[in-house]
């Protein structure tokens, strides 16, 4: 009896093209059906809670409290090389350089001692430039204003001290009017001789204390000592 073909079956001399054409397609044919329940394969250490790792992962995270067993590394030795910068020789070291020339000090630095350095533009010595604005009976308002319209910005103790004496002048003035107006009022200038008295004392004072160099500071002044050497800037 003839085997029996499917209608697909386009090639009757190889009776095996059905097959092949089955597997190749993932036919997996009639799957037997049953009612018992066939229970699936556990890997028995996927249902620990807690899942266990081998040996080799015991060292893998130390404890943050056990110090390192490793040896720090070691700074690097410098090499020997010739010194280089810029403006100074190769074969010079940096204990052969020139000191450059001190520059203008800070007006609030401490304990900072009397320079006879030039200031600029100005051509006298630092600690007579310093000490020229506080000095009495109008000399002092004088040359305030010209060491504020001559001295450059980067001169900045000397300008300080310029803007001080400036304005601790002024205060000076409007102190001695208001106490010559009172004493015209109440027909007694004792009060007026004791602040010319008192105003004398102080502008001495602080001559000495700027001649040897000791921070002198009026702290009342600050707002008019700004605000002066910001408005009166240096003449080109």
């Amino acid at each position: 009896m003839p085997e029996k073909r499917s209608k697909y079956d386009t090639d009757p001399l190889d009776p095996d093209f059905v097959r092949r054409t089955e597997e190749a397609l993932g036919w997996t044919g009639d799957v037997p059906q049953s009612d018992e329940t066939q229970p699936f394969r556990r890997d028995p250490a996927a249902d620990e809670q807690t899942r266990r790792f081998g040996d080799e992962m015991a060292d893998s995270y130390p404890s943050m409290f056990i110090p390192p067993t490793y040896e720090p590394p070691r700074p690097q030795q410098q090499q020997q090389q010739p010194f280089t910068t810029f403006g100074v020789g190769a074969s010079q070291s940096p204990a052969q350089v020139q000191p450059t020339q001190p520059g203008p000090s800070s007006p609030y630095q401490p304990n900072a001692a009397p320079s006879s350095r030039p200031v600029a533009r100005l051509g006298i010595p630092e600690t007579i430039a310093n000490l020229l604005p506080y000095i009495p009976f109008y000399i002092g308002l004088v040359a305030a204003i010209i060491e504020l319209l001559v001295v450059p910005r980067n001169e900045t103790r000397t300008r300080f001290h310029a803007a001080q004496g400036l304005a601790l002048q002024l205060a000076i003035i409007a102190g001695t009017l208001l106490f010559q107006i009172v004493g015209a009022i109440t027909d007694s200038g004792f009060g007026g001789f004791l602040f010319w008295l008192a105003q004398l004392i102080f502008l001495i004072v602080s001559m000495a204390r700027v001649w040897q160099g000791k921070p002198h500071h009026i702290a009342p002044l600050d707002d008019a000592t700004s605000w002066l050497n910001e408005r009166i800037p240096p003449m080109k």
